[in-house]
């Protein structure tokens, strides 16, 4: 992928960020489900239960991640309707993910000093940050 689409890609979702009163980045998972195609509040439930997965196999708390909220949208008719949704919260680093180094788990996956951690890493742990339906 061209650096420029990464780029672009990592813009918009930043982008979307919010925070709380306290201070605290987060996301809300219908934004983030349109950002990356999904049509489908259900199909994207898939994605928030493989990324809750990964969250607990990486040794975090859930909760510390994602947080059941409700929002109000306004639907054709120009009222609105209570849905769920979920803020999600991501971690710092490769550290916080792994409880090692950048430097220490390219070592042990065996990664080159002028590659990305990323394109070595198993596919569930680069999922989005979420939690399921």
């Amino acid at each position: 992928m061209k650096i420029e689409v990464v780029q672009a890609l990592t813009d918009t979702f930043e982008g979307h960020a919010q925070k709380t009163e306290s201070g605290v980045e987060f996301w809300l998972a219908r934004d983030l489900q349109h950002l990356l195609g999904y049509a489908e509040w259900r199909n994207f439930g898939t994605v928030l239960s493989k990324a809750k997965t990964a969250c607990e196999l990486s040794g975090h708390r859930v909760s510390d991640h994602f947080v059941d909220v409700n929002k109000m949208v306004d639907l054709g008719s120009g009222s609105q309707r209570e849905v769920d949704d979920r803020m999600l919260m991501r971690s710092k680093g490769d550290n916080a993910l792994f409880g090692k180094s950048t430097q220490v788990m390219k070592a042990q996956w065996q990664v080159p000093d002028n590659r990305p951690l990323a394109d070595f890493a198993p596919t569930i742990i680069l999922k989005p940050t979420a939690l399921d339906s």
